[in-house]
Parts: structure tokens; C-alpha cells; sequence
């Protein structure tokens, strides 16, 4: 593994997260380093996982390789600036997991064409079962996009995407994604309740079909619709179900939702980008 030195900005739940996982990956504490300005929180993170833990985002970033932006949307514009003022030269790689912020603001406000890569993490990635969409600028070489690649993998799942505007349709699918599942968990634990079974069995009947599912998604070569086809027996319990489902519109609805997710997602650009 690399030994470059990361510096997150931002010391909150997902910054603490790939921190972990990348030191469960092997990777060296003594090359991390994490600038919070909560005192509380910044000896919470030196002390759990043996890192420099500090209170200047721009000390961090001046004894570092690769920069993470961490930091919540909102606050992005004038932590950048602080940053951009006191950019080293060469500028670091500069990975954000800012959701919404477009990479056109990032470089205004880091005022220079730094390498740049954006990143799209799930909440999953908390627990290092994320999905982690990935687009780079123009100058990001090939070797800091594996590096890149790299320190994100400690969150899970890592897939690239050509074009920056995929990432709005990687948040309303994977982004927000979780939230459909619970949904759809809640709405079974629910059902199972209302047919009569108790609350703590249709929990987690609810719970465990869905891990089931999922693991049988990843490890099987068929396709979520071959799957589909091999548990729907022809005139039993879960044809009728499924038969229920589509009569309801489940797919348009779904595509529905997802697009409603999509332009949200680009509003949100717009709304917390250099034109607010």
C-alpha cells in the first residue's frame, strides 16, 4: 500500500470512517493526519486510531500529499479559500466527498487547477460497505487516480464515471439508494405485522431477506432479473406478489423517484456553488 501522506479535512463520521478502514487495510496512522477544530473530537481521533490530529486545516494540508475534503457543503466555500490562499506548490491531489459541490466551484475557490477528484460515497461506506463514485478533472495523472482509487476502496466499492454529471445520477441511485431499501424493509416489517406476526420476528425477517438478497446479487454471475426468474415459480406465492407490485406501477415508480432524487441532486450543485 501507499505511503503517502493523507490529510482529511474534517473530522466527522465519514472522514473517521476511511480512517479506520484504510488503517484496517494496513495502512500506516503515522502518515495520517486529520485537521477538526471541535477539541473534543480532535483527541477522539488521535487517541482511537494513533493519528496527528490537528486544529489548522492548513497545517494539515501543508504536511501533506493528498488532501480530503471533508468538510459539510455548506462550509465548503470558505474552507477552500483558506486552503487555495495557502496551497503548496505543487498543489496536492485533492480528493472531495463533498456531496453538491461542482468541480469548477472547487478550483475557483482553491484558485488553481489542482488535480482533483470528486467522490460519491453512500452511508454504507461507514461501515466499509459503501458504493463510491469517482470522477477526476483533466489533471489528475494515472497514477493518482489508482491513488485515489486506492485510499477510497477503504469504504468499499469504487467505480469511475467519465463525465462530472454522472455523479448527480450516482447520488439518486447509490447516494440515496439506501434510504429506497429501508423503505422497502420497513414497508415488509410492517406487512408482516399487519398479517400477525410479531414486531422483533418481522424485524428481522425483514432485515435478513435483504442481506440474503444482496449477498446472492454479488456473488451470483446472473443478473438481478435472472435471480428474479429462478425464485418466481410459475402460479406460486411470490408470482402473485410480483403480479401485485408491477399492476401498482413498481418500476415507473421507481424511475420516478430516482429522476425526482436526479434533479435534486443538480439543484443542490447550483444552490451551494459559486453562482448562490
Amino acid at each position: 500500500m501507499t505511503t503517502a501522506t493523507l490529510a482529511f479535512i474534517g473530522g466527522g463520521n465519514m472522514a473517521s470512517s476511511l480512517i479506520g478502514g484504510l488503517i484496517q487495510d494496513g495502512y500506516d496512522p503515522a502518515h495520517l493526519i486529520v485537521s477538526e477544530p471541535d477539541g473534543e473530537k480532535r483527541r477522539f481521533l488521535a487517541e482511537r486510531y494513533g493519528i496527528c490530529a490537528l486544529a489548522e486545516n492548513e497545517e494539515a494540508q501543508r504536511r501533506a500529499e493528498v488532501v480530503l475534503l471533508c468538510v459539510k457543503p455548506q462550509v465548503a466555500k470558505s474552507v477552500c479559500r483558506a486552503l487555495g490562499q495557502a496551497s503548496p506548490k505543487p498543489a496536492p491531489l485533492t480528493i472531495s466527498i463533498m456531496a453538491g459541490i461542482r468541480e469548477r466551484d472547487l478550483q475557483h475557490w482553491l484558485d488553481d487547477a489542482r488535480p482533483l477528484v470528486r467522490a460519491m460515497p453512500n452511508t454504507p461506506a461507514m461501515i466499509q460497505a459503501g458504493a463510491i463514485v469517482l470522477h477526476a478533472s483533466p489533471e489528475v495523472t494515472p497514477d493518482q487516480r489508482n491513488l485515489a482509487e486506492t485510499i477510497l476502496r477503504a469504504g468499499g466499492l469504487t467505480r469511475w464515471v467519465p463525465e462530472e454529471g454522472l455523479l448527480d445520477v450516482a447520488t439518486a441511485v447509490s447516494g440515496s439508494g439506501p434510504a429506497y431499501f429501508f423503505l422497502l424493509m420497513e414497508a415488509l416489517e410492517k406487512a408482516a405485522v399487519a398479517l400477525g406476526l410479531d414486531e422483533e420476528n418481522a424485524r428481522l425477517l425483514s432485515i435478513q431477506t435483504a442481506l440474503g438478497a444482496a449477498r446472492m446479487a454479488v456473488e451470483s454471475e446472473g443478473s438481478p432479473e435472472t435471480l428474479r426468474a429462478q425464485v418466481t415459480s410459475p402460479g406460486g406465492t411470490t408470482e402473485q406478489a410480483l403480479e401485485v407490485f408491477q399492476a401498482g406501477g413498481f418500476e415507473p415508480l421507481v424511475l420516478q423517484a430516482v429522476q425526482a432524487a436526479h434533479r435534486r441532486s443538480q439543484e443542490l450543485s447550483q444552490l451551494l456553488g459559486e453562482d448562490a
